[in-house]
Formats: C-alpha cells, structure tokens, sequence
C-alpha cells in the first residue's frame, strides 16, 4: 500500500494530475494554433481572388510553418514551386502584397515575402 492508501492523503496525486492535465493542455494548444491560425487567414481572405499558383504557395508557407519558410519566399523560391516565369512570379508576388496577405520584407533581388497573420 502506498502512503496516501494508508493516510487517505491524495495531494501528491492532485499535484501530479493537474501537472498532467496541464501539460496535455499545453500540446494540445499547440497542435491547434497552426490550424485556428489557417482557418482564420483563409477566413479573412476568402474573397480574395487568388490563382492556382498564388493558392499552393500560401498553402505549402502554411505546410512548412514558420520554420518550414524562415527568411520569407523569394520570386526564386516562387518559380521553383509552380514552375512559371520570374516575371509570372514576380507579378503574382506583387498581387498578394497588395491584397495584404504577404509582407514584403527587403528590396530588388533581395525582396522575400512572408505570410501577414
């Protein structure tokens, strides 16, 4: 028998569970946020009229999470995933600045983009 059977004493359990209970919160959060986060931006955005490219690139940012993007997307990177022109990139780029979903962090070749949530 352990001490709190014999005492009827449960206050290291309480402590333990509600640390427990606690810790599983604090996951559980985290594993939500990126998807409350998706779901709010494409809520905000949805009268936005994006093309396919502009579509799978803010769906792929959102994929790689902060990390996934780090520094932004360049009109390199833009390229690279929908395999159009830098001039095609560029211009879809621009649009989605002005339409406030991308930042626009740098300038000339150095210009990157990052998601305005």
């Amino acid at each position: 028998m352990s001490f709190a059977s014999k005492t009827l004493n449960i206050t290291q359990w309480i402590i333990w569970f509600v640390n427990t209970i606690s810790k599983a919160q604090s996951h559980s959060k985290e594993m939500i946020n990126p998807i409350l986060r998706k779901a709010k931006f494409w809520d905000i955005h949805q009268k936005a009229l994006l093309n396919k490219r502009q579509k799978k690139v803010i769906s792929k940012m959102f994929e790689a999470g902060p990390a996934g993007f780090q520094g932004g997307i360049s009109a390199k990177k833009y390229t690279s995933m929908t395999k159009c022109s830098k001039a095609t990139a560029t211009r879809d780029l621009t649009e989605l600045r002005k339409k406030s979903i991308l930042i626009e962090a740098g300038t000339g070749r150095g210009t990157k983009y990052d998601l305005n949530i």
